[in-house]
């Protein structure tokens, strides 16, 4: 079965041909159903709230309308220069080809030397894994480790991507939460209220996404206690904000009695070396896991760029003044947006020791309106912020807490006082139903 399409030429034709047309015959379109196309485990999987939100401000920018996004999180400065010159060396002496599936050595062997000079972590080239990125990463871990039916424990809030990663990979996830008052930091004691004979995994962030806190040595000490007395479950640490800890004393732990062999060690270069568009992420661990990343990476991505492997490579054994420099810089931000947002009645905030976010409770504003909105809840106070103010936030429930929305304060400061500025004119208008 045909179509037939009358079509106009070309204005610059009509110099030859004038006013004429022509029929083109097209097959007809078949279309399959998606209800009955798509697996259950994607139709069941939420969109990353973060790019949604990201999104959305891109499409009200796109209208005219000057948007403060916050909701990223990606630094704001550029790579630094040395590491941009070492990938466009290795571009000019051709470093074109396909990599390794784990990473070249070079690069591994870089990864191995900064575990054992930065974090007191001893591995062989061959327990490394350099992936697309740390969710890469993160992926890899759960899909060679999760069968259908085995629990993750996932300390709460929680990076958006664990949770789906986990259902994606066959696994339940099992949330461990804590709240503002508690900084954000579940305990020891919960979490072994939480294991089960089912359990496989624990997976949480220091310095965490969303919340910005950062565990303890004593903190990580009782967790490590719990696993080890277990003996049959695997932490996955996400390390990915290292370098941007307010403490001066990053703990991996890994470290800990008993652990090296219960602990993967997932890290990259997208925070620290600002290389967000480079993704490159990596994970350490035993050789048994390593070897099993290795096979599933290598069915669906392979190896990592090569050009962009040489430079993080070079990154790793140079100094680290420029990631320096950038911590200091959001230490500084954090302490200006804290103080600015503090004006704001009705916020609860905390004093994060690490990435750069700020993770304030909002649930005073739930239950009010402004004439032509309301608010019930995190979703609704991150929609109204972002069509009244312009200012783009991320809802708490993404991160498996309703009464908080995530603010990045990886932004200029002009920025961060216009959107707070934004923000107090908006919820001011804001009154109790």
């Amino acid at each position: 079965m045909y179509n037939t399409k009358q079509v106009l030429l070309p204005g610059f034709l009509n110099t030859f041909v004038s006013s004429i047309t022509y029929s083109v015959q097209y097959p007809s379109i078949m279309s399959l159903d998606p209800t009955k196309m798509l697996a259950a485990k994607v139709k069941s999987m939420e969109e990353s709230a973060t790019i949604r939100m990201a999104q959305k401000s891109r499409d009200l920018a796109s209208k005219g309308v000057h948007v403060i996004s916050l909701s990223l999180g990606e630094p704001d400065f550029d790579t630094p220069d040395f590491i941009k010159e070492a990938a466009y060396t290795a571009l000019k002496k051709g470093n074109t080809k396909y990599t390794p599936v784990p990473g070249t050595l070079a690069l591994r062997n870089a990864i191995c030397e900064k575990f054992r000079l930065e974090n007191n972590l001893l591995f062989e080239p061959s327990q490394i894994v350099v992936s697309n990125g740390a969710k890469q990463s993160i992926a890899n871990i759960c899909m060679a480790t999760l069968n259908e039916g085995d629990e993750a424990i996932i300390l709460a809030p929680y990076w958006v991507s664990y949770f789906e990663i986990v259902k994606f990979a066959g696994g339940i996830p099992v949330v461990v939460s804590a709240g503002i008052d508690e900084d954000f930091k579940p305990t020891a004691a919960q979490i072994k209220a939480a294991i089960t004979p089912k359990t496989k995994l624990l997976i949480f962030s220091s310095p965490c996404n969303p919340t910005g806190s950062v565990f303890t040595h004593k903190e990580l000490e009782d967790i490590a206690k719990v696993i080890t007395e277990n003996g049959n479950i695997l932490v996955v640490s996400d390390e990915i904000y290292e370098y941007i800890n307010f403490t001066g004393n990053h703990v991996s732990i890994g470290t800990f009695d008993g652990m090296a062999g219960l602990t993967a060690t997932v890290n990259g270069f997208s925070k620290g070396f600002s290389m967000t568009g480079w993704r490159l992420g990596y994970m350490a661990g035993p050789k048994w896991l390593a070897d099993a990343c290795n096979k599933v990476q290598g069915q669906i991505t392979s190896g990592a760029a090569s050009f962009s492997q040489e430079a993080a490579a070079i990154a790793l054994q140079a100094d680290r003044s420029e990631a320096l420099a950038m911590r200091e810089a959001f230490h500084r931000r954090r302490d200006l947006l804290i103080s600015l947002m503090s004006d704001i009645p009705g916020l609860k905030i905390n004093r994060p020791q690490g990435a750069f976010y700020l993770f304030p409770d909002v649930s005073e504003y739930y239950g009010t309106g402004n004439g032509k909105l309301t608010i019930q809840n995190a979703d609704d106070f991150a929609e109204a912020m972002l069509t009244e103010a312009h200012v783009g936030l991320v809802s708490g429930s993404a991160f498996g807490n309703d009464q908080c929305v995530r603010l990045s304060y990886a932004a200029s400061d002009d920025d961060l006082r216009e959107a707070v500025r934004r923000l107090a004119r908006c919820l001011a208008q804001f009154k109790k139903l």
